[in-house]
């Protein structure tokens, strides 16, 4: 079980509030998946949110990561579902893969002993074991939006018999790069009433109001108190080494994937080197110091206006006065010289309600310093190993994989008839580790036009029509974003 309970008691229970429960009062299916779970008492988020979803109503529940909100979930599909009927009864979707995983574990701890099969779905593996799991009856879906799209569009996965609809990190699987999917998604989930619920640790306006279109008449219950509309923030180091810190940075980015950021440095020079750094990446970078003409300025300000720019590169005093619309990260490249001016930074995201994160990068001396800030400013810090090269090359493997599994999706007939031609030259070119190059440049390319571009340029309209250019401004973004998020949802 998620070791870190729930400790910040300010609670918010929704209108017609329920009594909580206890462990002894849960029904014996229940108790015995605790016992097998090796859990004896509930924690917070289970004793009070069980109630709702045993009394069948469909709720928005507010809890820290690490609570036990898992549990608070599995355990009613344990009791709703029903074990003889060799169907899926319950889908849990996930934004990633690593969740889907280690919902599936819990659950399969839950229900051992039980009739209940669970099947866990995402991409990048083979179909074999998935399909075999639901020709075998499994009750229990676990998995990420675009393999379970996959399956429903062959129908070798069918809800017509669904009890239970669960999204888990709710802010994350209905943030505006993963809404297309959960609107296709929703289209294949039976019209009667089915018993919803979603779970995160933040539940921002946008995604308040997105619940209404996937919950019925759905309350809010918060263990989060006055925060239930203010997402905080994330704050994050990472302990990098001196040399070639442009590269560990390079890494955080890749394993992070910010929609949008401004990345700190303390001196003019680190701000023009690191925009070149990002640049020749393949990052859509720019630069804001003092050293730049008036006329460059104004084209990087411009870029910043529309919402066009993916990551700015600034000193403190060149990024004063600037508002970069739903920033999704601050970067600090180096801790402010100024504690203060930690605050100043990391405030820029988190804006309006979002969701935001504020990642640090320090030497090891520097650690103190900014763990010093931290208690000062009562702000609770995560630390972060650096990312292996293990792990970037799963990570990306993963993401190019999904994203070519949507693309292949969307073909249609005439279009999967034409790409038969280059199969024998695919496997020629697989086969030898030369050629093998061509299909590594590809797939590099491919992954960079995807999700490192500039967003699409706005055109102005010529009779100078300023709400179609906000409009398209906003489509803009809202492109940039979907493809730097939404192959997450699909792993």
């Amino acid at each position: 079980m998620e070791e870190n309970i729930e400790t910040d008691q300010r609670i918010t229970n929704p209108a017609d509030s329920l009594p909580e429960i206890s462990m002894e009062h849960l029904s014996s299916e229940m108790r015995e998946a605790c016992n097998h779970a090796g859990w004896k008492t509930l924690t917070p988020v289970q004793s009070k949110s069980i109630p709702y979803f045993l009394a069948g109503r469909d709720m928005m529940v507010q809890s820290r990561t690490g609570s036990g909100k898992t549990g608070a979930y599995i355990l009613p599909i344990i009791q709703k579902i029903n074990a003889q009927e060799n169907n899926a009864q319950a889908l849990v979707l996930v934004p990633t893969r690593e969740l889907a995983l280690q919902v599936s574990k819990e659950a399969q701890m839950l229900t051992q002993g039980t009739l209940i099969k669970t099947v866990v779905v995402y991409g990048g593996v083979g179909y074999n074991a998935q399909l075999e799991a639901f020709r075998s009856g499994a009750q229990i879906v676990i998995g990420t939006p675009g393999r379970i799209l996959d399956h429903l569009f062959k129908n070798t996965l069918l809800l017509d018999h669904l009890k239970i609809l669960i999204f888990d990190e709710a802010d994350r699987m209905l943030s505006m790069g993963f809404y297309p999917d959960m609107v296709k998604i929703r289209k294949y989930i039976p019209s009667g009433k089915i018993l919803s619920g979603m779970f995160s640790a933040t539940f921002p306006p946008q995604v308040i109001r997105l619940a209404d279109q996937f919950l019925h008449q759905s309350q809010l219950l918060s263990l989060s108190g006055n925060q239930i509309h203010i997402a905080e923030i994330e704050h994050i180091f990472y302990v990098v080494p001196g040399m070639r810190k442009e590269r560990s940075l390079v890494r955080i980015i890749e394993i992070e994937n910010p929609s949008s950021a401004i990345i700190f440095c303390n001196t003019k020079d680190n701000v023009h080197y690191l925009s070149i750094v990002l640049k020749r990446f393949g990052y859509d970078a720019d630069e804001l110091s003092s050293d730049l003409s008036q006329s460059m300025r104004e084209k990087v300000m411009a870029r910043i206006r529309r919402g066009a720019l993916r990551f700015l590169v600034a000193t403190d005093v060149a990024a004063r006065g600037i508002d970069i619309p739903e920033l999704s990260h601050v970067i600090q490249y180096e801790p402010p010289e100024d504690p203060e001016a930690y605050i100043h930074r990391a405030g820029r995201t988190g804006r309006m309600g979002s969701g935001g994160v504020a990642i640090s990068l320090v030497a090891e001396m520097e650690k103190f310093k900014l763990q010093s800030i931290a208690r000062h400013y009562n702000i609770q810090m995560e630390e972060r190993p650096l990312p292996s090269d293990e792990e970037l090359e799963r990570t990306v493997a993963q993401r190019v994989t999904a994203l070519l599994e949507a693309r292949l999706r969307s073909r249609d007939n005439l279009q999967t008839e034409r790409m038969k031609r280059f199969l024998p030259l695919a496997r020629n070119l697989a086969q030898s580790e030369e050629e093998l190059k061509l299909i590594t440049m590809l797939l590099d390319d491919y992954y960079q036009q995807s999700l490192h571009a500039p967003p699409a340029p706005v055109v102005s309209s010529d009779q100078g029509d300023n709400s179609r250019q906000k409009k398209e401004n906003r489509k803009s973004r809202s492109r940039n974003k979907n493809r730097a998020k939404t192959e997450e949802s699909r792993q």
